[in-house]
């Protein structure tokens, strides 16, 4: 069991790094792309899409956007109160008495929070290839559950 040291202050939050990198560059330079090439065009070429081919790439855009944020507000959040993960736009939360513990299994993409009822969820606030980071955080969230679970 991990030593209570381990546990940080409460609140505390635990997020993913390397995800959140990769999409704020991705979709910054993906932006950034669009933008010049739209720039780039003829006035006579920009004239040629029709009203509903712009709002079909308005609509892609969107849904790019959509499904980075979701995966940008994944987190683990610790509170006196117990613990709250967000999964997407997925939020649950659960009293330190129903949670058991937390895994990350090698080569597994993200967490996996075991509860008291017998089923597991996915924590996708802890992400595998964070590496080193990802194992802190499964480590302190260990020594936050084994703090605040009561006897």
């Amino acid at each position: 069991m991990p030593a209570d040291s381990e546990a940080p202050k409460l609140p505390h939050t635990w997020r993913p790094l390397g995800v959140r990198v990769a999409l704020w560059i991705f979709g910054g330079g993906l932006i950034a792309v669009v933008v010049v090439v739209w720039l780039l065009l003829d006035d006579e070429i920009r004239a040629q899409f029709t009203t509903l081919e712009r709002a079909t790439l308005v609509l892609i855009g969107l849904m790019l956007f959509t499904a980075y944020y979701a995966l940008m507000r994944s987190k683990v959040t610790a509170t006196l109160g117990g613990l709250t993960v967000v999964n997407g736009y997925r939020k649950r939360s659960y009293e330190w008495s129903q949670v058991i513990g937390v895994s990350l299994r090698r080569g597994a993409p993200w967490g996996t929070l075991d509860l008291s009822d017998g089923t597991t969820i996915s924590v996708m606030g802890v992400q595998g290839s964070d590496g080193n980071r990802a194992r802190r955080a499964v480590r302190e969230i260990r020594a936050t559950i084994a703090a605040n679970t009561p006897d």
